[in-house]
């Protein structure tokens, strides 16, 4: 099987969905960045796939860094170098044989030259539909597995939820006999 590996184009994300789109517009947009990052985080685990997001340096300028955070990878390009430039070159040396390599832009310009280095591409909006349906399926399989064991749900051990019974059973006799 081969690995996924999902490149992000990051303020093309923040330019399309709705929830960054009002961050954006708050100037907030290391708040922006961080919602993306987590949002992207919880997908990239329940799918099992590696992601890799990509801010351009014109809006963080003089910066040219990689770390991880939430386990995905977050790339700031160097300066005067853009996401769609540095992603192009990305996608030339990661797709082979055993990855499978597929971009997240709404670029029309940039889904052409992912398609001719051999990569697929997501829009913007499919990606939003994709965590979104993610969300929903992560929050039904944590319903399902505390209600497949519902001693999770009980904070006591079974010994001592029959002594508390016994005990309550107990104080309603009494009750009954005054």
């Amino acid at each position: 099987m081969k690995k996924e590996l999902l490149f992000v184009d990051g303020y093309n994300m923040i330019g399309a969905w709705p929830e960054l789109v009002k961050l954006k517009r708050m100037d907030k947009m290391a708040a922006a960045r961080d919602y993306l990052l987590h949002e992207l985080s919880n997908y990239a685990k329940y799918e099992g796939i590696e992601i890799r997001i990509v801010f351009d340096a014109q809006l963080v300028p003089g910066i040219a860094q990689r770390y991880d955070k939430y386990e995905v990878a977050v790339i700031f390009t160097s300066e005067g170098e853009t996401a769609d430039s540095y992603i192009e070159k990305a996608v030339g040396e990661e797709n082979h044989l055993i990855t499978h390599v597929q971009v997240a832009t709404s670029d029309l310009a940039e889904q052409w030259i992912i398609f001719q280095r051999g990569a697929t591409r997501k829009s913007a909006n499919e990606l939003f539909k994709d965590v979104k349906r993610t969300k929903k399926n992560i929050a039904l399989d944590s319903t399902l597995y505390r209600m497949q064991n519902p001693s999770r749900n009980f904070p006591l051990k079974d010994k001592d939820r029959k002594r508390l019974e016994a005990l309550y059973y107990d104080m309603v006799k009494k009750v009954e006999k005054k």
